[in-house]
């Protein structure tokens, strides 16, 4: 008789007959559609595209005096190629750090700007790099330090955070204390 194991054994294989169907399909239409990227990658990717772009026309100028303003430092790196920006970086107070970037119109006039490499400027040498792109999530990665709670109080000279033959500026409590 056709009862249900026998109604059930058809179903698995008709179920397993389709799945082999589309396992041999799943290729063909993996290469017809286009590649469907998440939009803010995308637009990331493009950015970052347009950023090295920036970079292969830019340069690095360290050593840069701090009374020197943008119109001079232009000046300076005008016979290289026409200018496009110069940004002279400072710190939160308004200071110069003492150094500049200079961006062209022409990727040629970055060759021509290495060769300004120890010119002076306001009686100071100049350091002139190609300007590199940066790399996110390349910062370096620094241990946290540890804190007084978890510290033994014998611990070996090698592994004591205040370093051999120092002593800590507070001494741990000696009994248990529950107002913590």
């Amino acid at each position: 008789m056709g009862g249900p194991e026998s109604h059930d054994e058809h179903q698995i294989e008709d179920l397993n007959q389709r799945l082999e169907q589309m396992m041999e399909e799943k290729p063909k239409a993996h290469n017809d559609m286009p590649s469907v990227q998440d939009p803010a990658a995308a637009a990331a990717a493009a950015a970052q595209a347009s950023r090295e772009e920036v970079d292969s026309r830019s340069v690095f100028v360290g050593n840069v005096d701090y009374s020197c303003t943008p119109e001079e430092v232009q000046q300076h790196f005008q016979a290289c190629g026409t200018v496009n920006r110069v940004t002279i970086r400072s710190n939160k107070y308004g200071q110069p750090k003492g150094y500049a970037y200079v961006e062209f119109l022409e990727t040629e006039a970055v060759q021509e700007a290495l060769l300004l490499n120890e010119s002076e400027l306001h009686g100071r040498q100049l350091k002139v790099s190609a300007k590199r792109t940066n790399v996110p999530g390349l910062k370096q990665f620094r241990p946290r330090r540890v804190g007084f709670r978890s510290r033994s109080t014998h611990m070996p000279p090698y592994l004591c955070p205040y370093g051999y033959g120092k002593v800590p500026r507070f001494r741990m409590p000696m009994r248990y204390n529950p107002y913590y």
